[in-house]
């Protein structure tokens, strides 16, 4: 599909096959691109005429493949989709059955710990400290630090010129002698007494920090939306509140009980029943904020938009695109039950970086009634439900525990199996009405915070329902007009232009995309006109997106196949929306935000490509930890990243412009034997590159992509 071809011969499945009969998996770099640069060129010159499909590479970059056995690998970006949502173990985890089969279903990265465990009562004390371990004689763990850094540990990493990068930026480290940096923050100092003693050291001008070791993470730099451990606990023996929830739940239940009178009445305060029916608010002692009153939200074509990521959708890759202009970032998408049952993964997905805790670019030109554009922030959480009950409580905990949040999304377009059997994700679509209720109720229990869906075109290849739910989602279902509830009143839409059954089989519909867009800005006026009056909406149930010209209409947001600012540009003028959402593209490449933010195409080099993930290795060890746990996590979750950014196709290589997301490159070199490295699609190449700033991988760590056409050795052996 779009990805990337293997860049040299040393990773075709002949020389993977020849690399292995010769047990030489240690070949450098530069040797392996010595090979494709020896590689001949095409004989016949590339056609100037661009070919569907194709991406246009001009000739003198192109290497001769007819005497290759490689096969045509595509991309299998459905299987991404899917990571982690369909592995054994984060299915159990997930409230799901196991699944059996499948390439992704037991993706196994193997371990990267520690020979010998010191143990926590001596990772941030000096050597004679007098701490005692809580567990005595009976501590399993190592309780003696020279053993520990002798035997225990591997030698301390000589990349980030030897300096740990948390101890640069804090003036401490969290990981103490764990860490891989170690020897940069630590020293030996002898005593009067002839004892020599290994001591940890810190910066005078060492921050406020604390570790939670909990989380996974490290806490104190700059991580927000933490849980701690006594709340998790709360929510795993089911004694958390969530009085708001029971409230409505308990009210939705006894309304359904209830035989309609023939005349209105009024309760005991004087409150109107309609239908033998109480308005929402009837049964709360403080009324729960309309969706016209909670905290407003904007979104223009100044704000780009990093969609939800599965996986690759982690702090620190949001980080960096935020580092490079994204104005609006989500969560991974998590899932309900585990949030409610305190599991700490799940937890994980909501934590933030306080850069996503600045607001948004805005202009000011458009006009949004009573924004307050400095108390707007760039984070969200998405979340997938499958039960009304389940989505409510989820939110109210959620909004409780994640004080940083722009909005709570309702995910509505997950497609893999697991999700859509449970009745979630994309299963919402065929069930608008329920869908509604649940959006009506999580807009009643988010307090401040608004309420956002994200939907597909529908769940049937060509049989789009996307128009009819988006009519139903802004002036509400029949059933709701009948009992008067009013319209869901979601902040904004997001639709992904493809189908469940789609998958990304095909370019996404911009077209209809362009429909749903114009048929949003129309809603209000044919309802206007419209002879019945007795449904018209309450204004308060209306979205909070209030402007001088949006009379009281959601957002509207296009996503899909964006990969260059006039991608960007092009939607938002043709399809009338009123923002973009990026995902794969900013994968491939994540200074699209950059090129969005200064209209123009920007050529990266080698060199710059690896700072960014230089960047993201920084941004990983300062999240996920600088020991070697840490270390290996960090480089588990840059080799997902780079299963995508080699699909990038330099733009000095191409013949035409705008690239094309669905375009798969012609075997090819780069203009350097880095770019040439950072275009290999084999994973071996991408360990090579995570070892230049995270040291030679642990000898127990495994990797296995997620797109079986990135493993030529498996393709050749299978």
């Amino acid at each position: 599909m779009d990805q990337t071809n293997t860049m040299d011969q040393s990773t075709t499945p002949a020389a993977v096959k020849a690399d292995t009969q010769a047990e030489d998996v240690t070949e450098s770099p530069s040797k392996r691109m010595k090979l494709s640069h020896d590689t001949s060129p095409a004989d016949k010159p590339a056609s100037t005429e661009r070919r569907k499909g194709i991406a246009p590479i001009k000739a003198e970059y192109l290497i001769d493949m007819t005497k290759s056995s490689a096969a045509s690998a595509e991309a299998d970006d459905d299987a991404a989709e899917a990571a982690g949502k369909t592995d054994p173990k984060a299915t159990a985890g997930r409230g799901g059955p196991k699944s059996k089969g499948g390439q992704n279903h037991n993706r196994q990265f193997g371990n990267s710990r520690d020979a010998i465990e010191l143990c926590k009562s001596r990772v941030h004390v000096n050597e004679f400290s007098p701490q005692a371990c809580q567990f005595g004689a009976k501590c399993r763990y190592e309780h003696d630090i020279r053993k520990y850094l002798k035997d225990g540990k591997r030698e301390d990493l000589a990349t980030f010129n030897s300096l740990c990068p948390i101890f640069e930026i804090k003036g401490t480290c969290s990981a103490g002698w764990k860490c891989r940096f170690a020897s940069s923050h630590s020293k030996e100092v002898e005593h009067e007494d002839g004892r020599k003693e290994l001591v940890l050291v810190q910066k005078d001008t060492q921050t406020n920090g604390t570790t939670d070791d909990d989380d996974e993470g490290v806490s104190g730099n700059g991580v927000v939306n933490l849980v701690d451990a006594a709340t998790k606990i709360k929510l795993r023996k089911k004694i958390f509140p969530t009085p708001k929830s029971d409230q409505y739940l308990q009210w939705i239940e006894a309304r359904s009980k209830e035989d309609p009178p023939d005349e209105p009445l009024v309760d005991a305060d004087g409150i109107e029943i309609t239908n033998g029916k109480h308005d929402n608010r009837a049964t709360y002692r403080e009324p729960p904020l309309k969706p016209s009153e909670k905290r407003r939200i904007y979104y223009g074509p100044e704000t780009p938009i990093l969609a939800p990521l599965t996986t690759q959708g982690n702090m620190p890759f949001r980080r960096l695109c935020v580092s490079l202009g994204a104005q609006v970032t989500w969560s991974e998408m998590a899932m309900g039950l585990p949030l409610l049952q305190g599991e700490k993964g799940e937890w994980a997905l909501m934590k933030a970086h306080e850069s996503e805790l600045s607001p948004p670019a805005y202009s000011g030109k458009t006009v949004v009634s009573d924004y307050n554009n400095s108390k707007d922030l760039k984070f969200g959480a998405q979340i997938a439900a499958n039960k009304p009950w389940l989505a409510l409580k989820t939110t109210e905990v959620l909004t409780a525990l994640a004080p940083h949040l722009r909005a709570v999304d309702l995910n509505c377009g997950c497609p893999i199996d697991l999700v859509f059997r449970q009745g979630a994700g994309s299963a919402l679509l065929d069930s608008p009405t329920k869908l509604e209720r649940i959006l009506r109720g999580m807009n009643v229990v988010s307090g401040e915070v608004p309420i956002t869906v994200k939907i597909r075109m529908g769940t049937k290849d060509n049989h789009p329902t996307a128009e009819k739910l988006c009519r139903k989602l802004v002036l509400g279902t029949e059933d709701s007009k009948e009992t008067g509830d009013g319209p869901a009143g979601v902040a904004a839409i997001a639709l992904h232009g493809r189908s469940r059954q789609q998958r990304y089989t095909r370019s996404a519909d911009w077209e209809y995309i362009a429909s749903c867009a114009n048929l949003v800005r129309k809603l209000k006026t044919e309802h206007a006109d419209a002879v019945d009056t007795i449904h018209e909406p309450d204004a308060r149930d209306l979205s909070n997106s209030t402007t001088a010209t949006r009379d009281g209409m959601p957002y509207f947001i296009g996503n899909g196949d964006i990969l260059s600012h006039v991608d960007y540009n092009t939607h938002l003028n043709d399809a009338g929306v009123d923002a973009c959402m990026v995902a794969r593209g900013a994968l491939v490449k994540p200074w699209i935000f950059e090129e969005i933010a200064t209209n123009q195409y920007l050529d990266k080099s080698a060199t710059e490509r690896l700072g960014y993930i230089e960047q993201f290795a920084r941004n990983g060890l300062e999240y996920w930890g600088s020991d070697e746990l840490g270390v290996g996590t960090t480089r588990k979750f840059l080799l997902e990243w780079l299963s995508f950014s080699c699909r990038y196709v330099p733009l000095g290589l191409l013949e035409h412009l705008p690239p094309k997301l669905g375009d798969r490159p012609p075997a090819f070199r780069g203009r350097s034997e880095l770019e040439t490295l950072l275009s290999s699609g084999n994973y071996k190449d991408w360990i090579k590159i995570s070892e230049m700033f995270l040291g030679p991988a642990h000898k127990d760590f495994r990797f296995q992509p997620k797109h079986k056409s990135n493993s030529y050795e498996i393709e050749a052996e299978g």
